[in-house]
C-alpha cells in the first residue's frame, strides 16, 4: 500500500494481523520490514513468549524509576507536610488530627507520635490518605520509604494498566509496550510516584475505571447482539431496543470512579465524562444494529438503567471511604447536626444526623476549594499545562563543596515535576492531531482517548483564578500518552505496508524512542533529588519558568 493511500485510522493502529496474514505478507518481498518477515516465521509459542518480554522489561523499568532511592530525601517535601502527617494520624486515631507547632521539624527528626487529640479540618476525602497511612504502618511513621511506597506502587500499577488498555485499544503489543515505556520514563509520572501526594491515586483509580469502560463497550455490544438475535430484529426494525441491566464492567467502572472521587473530588469528572461516553457508545451500537429508534431508546430506556448502575454505586464507594469518620466520635464536624439549631428542618428534617453533619463538612470543603486563590510561587494556570510552562518544584537544597556529595563550589539538589519535554510536547501535538482525526473521520479509538484527556483537563478551565499546579496533570497524563502512541502508530504503519513505508516508519519511531530515553536519563537527577554542580543543574532548566 502506498504511503498516500487513505486508510481507516482504527485499522492502522492494529499492528498484529493473524498468523496466516503474517505469512502471506512475508511471502511478498515488497511488503513489510525485515523485522516483520522475521517475526512472521516464528512459531506461535515463540511469538507469545516474546510478546511478554517487552512489557516485562517496561514493568522493571517502572519499578526501578519509582523505587530506587525512594527514601530520599528523608524529610517531608512540598505537600507531604499535609498528607503524610494526616495519614499517620488517620491510621492511629481514625481521623485526621492536629499537630503542635513546628511539627515538620519534629516529624523529620523521628518524633512522629506527637499529634494532638483535636481533629483537623482537611480539604480532601480520606481514601488516598488511608493508602499512604497503610504504607507507613510496617516501618513506622519515621520511615520515609513508607511515606511514599503507596504512591510508588500506584505509579507502577498505572504503567501495567496503561499497557493493558493500549493493548485492548490498539490490538498491538508493540504500541502497548511503547505506551508503558513512555509512562515509565516520564518525569511527571516518576516524580508523582516518588512523593506522598494524592494525585497518583486519583490517576490509577480513574485509569482502572476507564479500562473498565473500554471492556464494557465490548460486553454491552455482545449483549445487544444477543438480544437482537433472540428478537429476530433486522435492519430497519421499529424498536427502541433493550434496557441492558447486566453490565458488570460498567459497575466496576463506577466503583473505580467512586474511589477516585474518594481521593480527590476531581475524580468525579471522570464519572461524568465517561457516563456521557457510555451513552454515545450505546446509541451508536444501537444504530449499527438496525434499531430504528436508537437515539430515543438510548435516552429513555438505557440511560436510566446506566444511571442506576453507576451513580449509586460510586456514591456508596465514596461514603464507604468515610467509614472511620462516621465511627470516630472526635472527627471534624462529626457532631455538627447534633448541636442546637444546626439540624435541618422542613423537607429534609428526616435525613439522618450523621449525613447532615457530613454534608456540612463537605460544604465547608467546597467553599474552601472554590475560594482558594492565595498566590504560590509554583502555581500554574491550566492554560499553560499542556505547554509545560511552570512545573512544580517539590524539593530544593543548596550545598557547597564537601556537603551532600558536592564536588563543585556550588551545587543544588532538586525534585522538580518537569515532564520529559519531548514526550509532553509531542503528546500535546498528538492531541491536536487526534482532534482533527475525530472531526474528520469520527473514529472510535480517537474519541475514547480524547475523552480521557477532556475528563482530566477541561474542568480545570472553569477555575482559572484558583491556585492550581502543573502536577495535577498526572491525572490525565495516561491519555496524553495514548494520544502520542496513537500518532506514533500511524507513523509505524502495518506489517502489510510496502517495505519502504514500513521500514521508514519503524525507523522514525525507533529514533524518537532512543532520543526520549536519552532525555529521561539526562533529567533523571532533577527528578530524584541528586546533588549536581549548579552549572549542570541549570542546563536542565530549558525554559526560564522552570527555575
Amino acid at each position: 500500500m502506498s504511503q498516500s493511500t487513505p486508510r481507516d485510522f482504527d485499522d492502522m493502529l492494529s499492528n498484529e494481523p493473524s498468523a496466516s496474514a503474517d505469512l502471506a505478507s512475508a511471502a511478498r518481498a515488497d511488503e513489510g520490514s525485515r523485522i516483520d518477515r522475521w517475526w512472521a516465521t516464528r512459531s506461535t509459542l515463540t511469538r507469545r513468549w516474546l510478546g511478554w518480554v517487552g512489557p516485562a522489561i517496561v514493568v522493571l523499568v517502572a519499578a526501578f524509576t519509582r523505587l530506587v532511592g525512594l527514601a530520599h530525601p528523608s524529610s517531608l517535601v512540598f505537600d507531604e507536610t499535609f498528607y503524610v502527617k494526616d495519614s499517620w494520624t488517620l491510621v492511629n486515631r481514625g481521623y485526621e488530627a492536629q499537630w503542635p507547632a513546628e511539627a515538620d521539624a519534629l516529624f523529620n527528626s523521628g518524633k512522629v507520635d506527637i499529634f494532638l487529640n483535636d481533629p483537623s479540618f482537611v480539604v480532601h476525602p480520606p481514601l488516598g490518605k488511608w493508602l499512604i497511612g497503610l504504607g507507613m504502618l510496617p516501618g513506622g511513621g519515621e520511615d520515609p520509604f513508607g511515606w511514599r511506597i503507596a504512591t510508588a506502587i500506584a505509579g507502577i500499577l498505572a504503567v501495567i494498566v496503561l499497557m493493558l488498555i493500549a493493548k485492548k485499544l490498539f490490538g498491538s503489543t508493540l504500541l502497548a509496550t511503547l505506551a508503558g515505556l513512555l509512562m515509565a520514563i516520564d518525569g511527571n509520572a516518576i516524580v508523582m510516584s516518588r512523593v506522598a501526594l494524592l494525585d497518583n491515586f486519583v490517576m490509577i483509580f480513574a485509569l482502572l475505571g476507564v479500562g473498565a469502560m473500554l471492556l464494557d463497550r465490548e460486553h454491552s455490544a455482545t449483549r445487544l447482539a444477543l438480544w437482537i438475535s433472540r428478537r429476530g430484529l433486522r435492519g430497519g426494525a421499529t424498536d427502541w431496543g433493550p434496557s441492558l441491566w447486566w453490565r458488570p464492567w460498567l459497575m466496576l467502572a463506577a466503583v473505580a470512579f467512586g474511589a477516585a472521587a474518594a481521593v480527590k473530588w476531581n475524580g468525579l469528572y471522570f464519572l461524568a465524562a465517561f457516563a456521557i461516553y457510555s451513552l454515545v457508545v450505546d446509541a451508536l451500537a444501537r444504530r449499527r444494529a438496525g434499531i430504528s429508534f436508537w437515539g430515543s431508546g438510548t435516552l429513555f430506556k438505557q440511560a436510566p438503567v446506566s444511571f442506576l448502575l453507576t451513580v449509586p454505586v460510586a456514591l456508596l464507594v465514596y461514603l464507604a471511604s468515610w467509614t472511620s469518620w462516621f465511627i470516630s466520635d472526635n472527627s471534624y464536624d462529626r457532631s455538627w447536626a447534633e448541636t442546637d439549631g444546626n439540624a435541618w428542618t422542613g423537607l429534609f428534617s428526616g435525613v439522618p444526623l450523621d449525613i447532615q453533619s457530613l454534608w456540612h463538612f463537605q460544604s465547608s470543603v467546597y467553599s474552601y476549594h472554590v475560594g482558594e486563590s492565595r498566590p504560590h510561587p509554583y502555581q500554574a494556570n491550566p492554560l499553560t499545562w499542556l505547554l509545560l510552562i511552570r512545573p512544580t518544584s517539590m524539593f530544593y537544597e543548596n550545598s557547597v563543596r564537601g556537603e551532600s556529595g558536592c564536588l563543585a563550589d556550588a551545587c543544588g539538589a532538586s525534585i522538580s515535576g518537569i515532564a520529559n519535554p519531548l514526550i509532553w510536547w509531542a503528546a500535546t501535538a498528538a492531541v491536536l492531531y487526534l482532534l482533527y482525526r475525530l472531526v474528520r473521520y469520527r473514529q472510535g479509538q480517537t474519541g475514547f482517548i480524547l475523552m480521557g484527556v477532556a475528563a482530566g483537563y477541561l474542568p480545570w478551565l472553569l477555575y482559572l483564578n484558583r491556585t492550581v499546579f502543573q502536577f495535577y496533570t498526572i491525572v490525565f497524563e495516561p491519555y496524553l500518552i495514548l494520544a502520542l502512541v496513537a500518532a506514533l502508530g500511524v507513523i509505524v504503519g502495518r506489517s502489510d505496508d510496502d517495505r519502504y513505508r514500513r521500514t521508514s516508519g519503524l525507523g522514525v519511531v525507533a529514533v524518537f524512542v532512543v532520543v526520549v530515553i536519552a532525555v529521561s536519563v539526562f533529567f533523571w537527577p532533577l527528578w530524584t533529588g541528586q546533588t549536581l554542580d549548579y552549572d549542570l543543574l541549570r542546563l536542565r532548566w530549558w525554559l526560564p519558568t522552570w527555575v
